[in-house]
């Protein structure tokens, strides 16, 4: 099982940009996904998630501007990010709770993405 993160890059203040997350392999369920970041010098941060009942939660600093949306039958997860702040400058990193098959059950496992480095100038 793996997860696949896409769509970083640089962009200008006010400017636009779309993150997607692809989980991949022998996938039984998943619970959670959702999308975390991680500035220079701090701690790695919860910027939106979206639990398998359908609610979303997003950090206080990104509402309204940010949507996190999920399509569980491609095992995806996506994050528009939308009037971005050079704050918002981090490494983004897609998290899923996936459960694999186990012996008739499921297996839960928290997987990460590779990180994807979202820039943005002033």
């Amino acid at each position: 099982v793996q997860l696949q993160a896409s769509g970083g890059g640089l962009v200008q203040a006010g400017g636009s940009l779309r993150l997607s997350c692809e989980a991949s392999g022998i996938i039984r369920s998943i619970q959670d996904m959702g999308w975390y970041r991680q500035a220079p010098g701090k701690q790695r941060e919860l910027v939106a998630s979206f639990t398998s009942g359908g609610n979303t939660n997003y950090a206080d600093s990104v509402k309204g501007r940010f949507t996190i949306s999920r399509d569980n039958a491609k095992k995806t997860v996506t994050l528009q990010m939308n009037s971005l702040k050079p704050e918002d400058t981090a490494v983004y990193y897609c998290n899923a709770q996936i459960g694999t098959p186990y012996f008739g059950r499921a297996s839960w496992t928290d997987y990460w993405g590779q990180g994807t480095l979202v820039t943005v100038s002033s």
